[in-house]
């Protein structure tokens, strides 16, 4: 499947007009089924449906472990905007209630305050663990190349990334997407289904930081988060309680470090 195509545009100035060939980034929905059931539709762009799919459930509590998945495919069919997923019998009885109102954090309605959702969230999630120090110019480093790994922005100026580092800066995934959650879930959901995740300590963005990306990271176990832009208040709040570091380019030059910031050497 493609994940850029060609079309026709017309270039405008002052009055004069061209017609030019312009790569667009695909945007197409991805169905996911568990247990024979709808569960979700996220559009995305095509590619590493697997890990894209394995990324979310994890993000959502649907499974703790690759273990849990029974079986995880494409449709039978072939369709590869369909991915099926069957959870074994003691996980989906353990996550019942979640299956049955299909109602999420991450896709939480207006009208629920900041405080709430941390608050919930931490019910879900447990603080992220003081493990190895990270050497911040290394980290800076990581963030500054991320551009060097996104051949579809470069094609299209308009898919986001994320990629994973290692605490020695090596990289571990990488992917591009329309939607900055869709990268995250499927670099994460990449290492969950190679049972590498553990050796993820960093996570860079092309995006900003909102709390839902904290949220991913946390569920992962992933204690850095450095993005190009700046988080919002309550990625921030949620953050501070889940033992996380975060941080931004600065204008100019280096970071702005807004939580975390033991961690960092």
């Amino acid at each position: 499947m493609e994940q850029a195509l060609t079309k026709k545009i017309i270039s405008w100035d002052q009055g004069s007009k061209e017609s030019l060939d312009q790569q667009l980034v695909c945007e197409e929905p991805l169905a996911i089924r568990i247990n024979g059931k709808p569960y979700s539709v996220v559009m995305r762009t095509p590619g590493e449906e697997l890990a894209h799919a394995a990324g979310l459930c994890l993000a959502e509590g649907v499974v703790d472990h690759k273990d849990d998945f029974t079986t995880i495919g494409s449709c039978e069919d072939g369709d590869l905007n369909v991915v099926t997923a069957t959870i074994t019998e003691a996980r989906s009885a353990k996550i019942a209630g979640t299956l049955d109102r299909r109602e999420y954090i991450s896709q939480t309605s207006c009208g629920i305050c900041g405080k709430e959702i941390v608050k919930d969230l931490q019910q879900e999630i447990r603080p992220v663990e003081d493990n190895l120090p990270i050497d911040t110019a290394l980290a800076l480093t990581c963030l500054e190349s991320l551009g060097t790994h996104q051949p579809l922005r470069k094609k299209t100026s308009a898919s986001h990334a994320a990629a994973l580092f290692d605490n020695q800066g090596h990289l571990l995934s990488i992917a591009e997407d329309v939607g900055r959650h869709n990268a995250l879930d499927k670099v994460i959901g990449k290492l969950f289904l190679e049972e590498a995740l553990q050796k993820a300590s960093l996570a860079v963005l092309s995006s900003r930081i909102s709390y839902e990306l904290v949220q991913k990271a946390a569920r992962a176990k992933i204690p850095v988060i450095f993005a190009v832009s700046r988080p919002t208040s309550l990625a921030v709040d949620l953050a501070t309680e889940m033992n996380m570091t975060l941080a931004c380019l600065a204008k100019g030059k280096g970071l702005l470090v807004f939580c975390g910031e033991h961690r960092l050497i």
